[in-house]
C-alpha cells in the first residue's frame, strides 16, 4: 500500500481550505472586488418610511461636481426624488443643536460633562 497517495491528497485539501480566505479577503480589497466602485458615492441618511420602502439622501460626485439625491427606495425600483447641492453641515440643517454631538469628539464631550473644558471652548453654551 502506498501512504503517500493519502497524505499528499490532504496536504492539497488544507491548501485549498487555507486559500479560500485568503483569495476572498484579497478580492474585498481589490478594485475587482468592488471596493472601488463607492468611492465617489457615501450615504447620508435614511428613512424608513414602511417595512419596503424607504427614502435615502446619498451624495454622488467629488468636488465641485457633488451632488445630493433624494432617492424613494421600493422592492422594485428607486426613483430619483430630488437632485440638491450639498449641505456644508447636515446636523445644522436638520435642526441637530450642537450640543448633540454632531462635530465634536467624544473626548470633548466627556471633558465639558466633567469640567476639564471652559463653556464654549468646544463650541457649546
Amino acid at each position: 500500500m502506498n501512504t503517500a497517495m493519502p497524505v499528499s491528497a490532504l496536504l492539497w485539501f488544507v491548501a485549498i481550505v487555507v486559500m479560500i480566505p485568503l483569495a476572498l479577503w484579497l478580492l474585498k480589497r481589490t478594485p475587482l472586488g468592488g471596493a472601488a466602485s463607492t468611492a465617489g458615492m457615501r450615504s447620508i441618511s435614511a428613512l424608513a418610511l414602511s417595512n419596503t420602502q424607504r427614502l435615502l439622501t446619498v451624495e454622488v460626485g467629488q468636488g465641485d461636481q457633488r451632488r445630493w439625491l433624494v432617492l424613494g427606495v421600493t422592492p422594485h425600483t428607486i426613483n430619483v426624488l430630488h437632485t440638491m447641492e450639498p449641505v456644508a453641515d447636515a446636523a445644522a440643517s436638520a435642526g441637530v443643536p450642537p450640543s448633540a454631538g454632531a462635530g465634536h469628539s467624544f473626548a470633548q464631550m466627556l471633558g465639558r460633562l466633567r469640567g476639564n473644558n471652559p463653556p464654549g471652548a468646544d463650541g457649546a453654551p
